[in-house]
């Protein structure tokens, strides 16, 4: 069996991402952002906005050129498109007929969704968005509930069974706000909607993750996808068999992995260039693999009371010389254009902080720029013990 160094592991990993590696001359703007979908698979979505939200930031950090309105353009294009993944995301639309099998589950009641379905509501809601055109939540009357702690109007829990069945998707957002419409009329005319068979969505999942990643274990591929151990056990087993993935010893555990992923060794990575990223970023979703490859043990303390946080409350990774080696509480002040690092933690592992703060300072005019700040403003930098 093959085995990495952690070194190489740490490399193929970002790069497999999209993170520190050449950026491709050929393509505008929109096609290097529609690329970043396609490499990763999913962009998850968030709400929090001390600074740009978690999709658009996810996306910025693999495309130095991206818009924040790349996304609408998307969207509108058909070409990607808003789903659940191991959360709420947009994924490329080149993958849709892949979330037809958890939609026909729920539709079916094999599987379930946090909100009860009440198929009057479901109904009603259908016939209006049939009969009027796309609808926003806020269109619709109706009074508060509670339902299995999450408070939403009736019709919002319609529109949101609707949505993850599939009879409804999201076609745009105005001002962050869902809009519905009829699957039919959002779906380009040329994509497949066959339903894949369990081996096809096996081996798909396997083989997504693997061109995202570089190397997974089975936990880390059934990450937060329900119901899918058997199929991708089933879908791995296959994949050795037939020698399109194979496994390696990682710093003695082992993983599976493919030749496309290995091949990507050859390549070089941007050691001397500091990369900001989201606690929501694809590399650092799976905390428990941040600590097995990057020795970077992370939580996202914005959900943490004050009193017991470490870090600040929304404290972003920083990548610099092909590692995780310090992190950033962040807030944009608005009223004055100015991106506030409240505190600035250095890891052990850093080394050379002078070579460290020249590239950071690179980034963070960038990272400031893409906040829609003109400067930045480091308040406190502490060594983490």
């Amino acid at each position: 069996m093959k085995s990495l160094s952690l070194s190489q592991a740490k490399k193929l990993s970002l790069l497999s991402q999209g993170l520190l590696s050449k950026v491709s001359k050929t393509g505008n703007k929109l096609d290097k952002t529609l690329a970043v979908f396609n490499k990763l698979g999913y962009v998850q979505i968030d709400t929090i906005s001390v600074v740009q939200r978690a999709h658009h930031h996810t996306l910025f950090s693999r495309n130095s050129h991206y818009n924040i309105d790349h996304l609408d353009q998307l969207v509108a294009n058909k070409e990607v498109f808003e789903y659940w993944s191991h959360a709420a995301a947009y994924l490329p639309m080149q993958n849709y007929r892949f979330t037809l099998l958890r939609k026909a589950a729920l539709k079916r009641g094999e599987q379930k969704h946090w909100f009860t379905k009440d198929k009057k509501m479901m109904s009603h809601v259908l016939t209006r968005i049939e009969s009027e055109g796309p609808l926003m939540a806020k269109d619709f009357a109706s009074q508060n509930i509670k339902s299995n702690g999450w408070g939403a109007k009736p019709t919002k829990q319609a529109l949101e069974m609707l949505f993850m069945q599939g009879d409804l998707m999201i076609t745009e957002r105005k001002n962050f706000h869902k809009v519905y419409d009829l699957t039919s009329r959002v779906l380009p005319n040329t994509i497949n909607t066959s339903i894949p068979t369990n081996e096809e969505h096996g081996q798909f999942l396997v083989l997504n993750y693997l061109k995202a990643h570089g190397f997974g274990t089975l936990s880390e591929i059934t990450y937060l996808l329900k119901n899918s151990k058997a199929q991708i056990t089933q879908a791995l087993n296959e994949l050795v068999e037939s020698k399109a993935i194979e496994r390696i010893l990682i710093n003695k555990t082992p993983f599976f992995t493919c030749d496309s992923a290995l091949n990507l060794l050859n390549d070089r990575l941007n050691k001397k260039q500091a990369k900001i990223i989201s606690p929501f970023d694809n590399l650092l979703i799976q905390r428990k693999r941040a600590r097995t490859i990057f020795e970077f043990d992370y939580l996202l303390e914005c959900y943490v009371p004050e009193a017991k946080r470490q870090f600040g409350y929304f404290c972003l990774p920083i990548i610099w010389d092909g590692n995780l080696v310090a992190r950033a509480d962040c807030k944009v002040d608005k009223t004055e254009n100015v991106l506030n690092v409240n505190h600035l933690h250095l890891e052990p592992k850093l080394k050379n902080q002078e070579a460290f703060f020249e590239a950071l300072d690179i980034e963070l005019i960038s990272f400031a720029k893409f906040n829609g700040c003109q400067r930045y403003v480091i308040n406190k930098v502490s060594n983490t013990p």
